[in-house]
């Protein structure tokens, strides 16, 4: 015989005694000192982390001051974190011998992440075309795939009634031409 009494789940004693300022408080963004053993970096992360002169001096300043801006990660399904932003800074913290690192976590989905990810290293000066190149490459992707795909009726051919094309948005974002240089041929 079956009961008729249904499933009644009750709230637990902090939430009947939390605020609504509390609760939307644990909503928020906020930074977390991370241990690094947690922290790993991005798939194809495309900017090399070099030991050189200035990861040197990055690590005397964290060891200094600590580091002064947090990474941005995100949870990793197989435990730990993704580093989305803050790969030097991981490393310099590495070398200067600290255990944790201020990161900021946030729910990414992989094309944000990427975004985030390419935005966050394309104002640095020592990049290489190829790194460059490849960042531009996967922004660009990750923007397509967020835009979604137009339908058959709003095509190139027809004409773009939609908007700004995916290319030529992030060569305004990244004050580039979306076509190449033309060469004196």
């Amino acid at each position: 015989m079956k009961s008729s009494v249904k499933k009644i789940e009750l709230a637990s004693v902090d939430d009947l005694f939390s605020t609504e300022e509390s609760r939307a408080d644990d909503q928020r963004e906020r930074v977390q000192e991370i241990p690094l053993s947690e922290l790993h970096p991005f798939k194809n992360h495309p900017f090399k982390v070099k030991d050189d002169e200035a990861m040197m001096d990055t690590a005397e300043s964290i060891k200094q001051y600590g580091v002064l801006v947090s990474a941005i990660a995100r949870p990793d399904p197989e435990g730990g974190y993704e580093l989305v932003a803050g790969h030097r800074r991981h490393r310099a913290s590495e070398l200067a011998k600290k255990e944790t690192m201020p990161v900021i976590v946030l729910d990414l989905d992989d094309d944000a992440a990427t975004i985030i990810m390419v935005d966050s290293n394309l104002q640095r000066e020592s990049l290489l075309p190829s790194e460059r190149a490849f960042a531009y490459k996967m922004k660009l992707d990750a923007m397509k795939r967020q835009a979604g795909r137009p339908t058959k009726e709003n095509c190139s051919q027809v004409g773009n009634d939609f908007g700004k094309k995916s290319s030529e948005l992030l060569a305004e974002q990244v004050g580039q031409s979306k076509n190449l240089p033309q060469s004196g041929i």
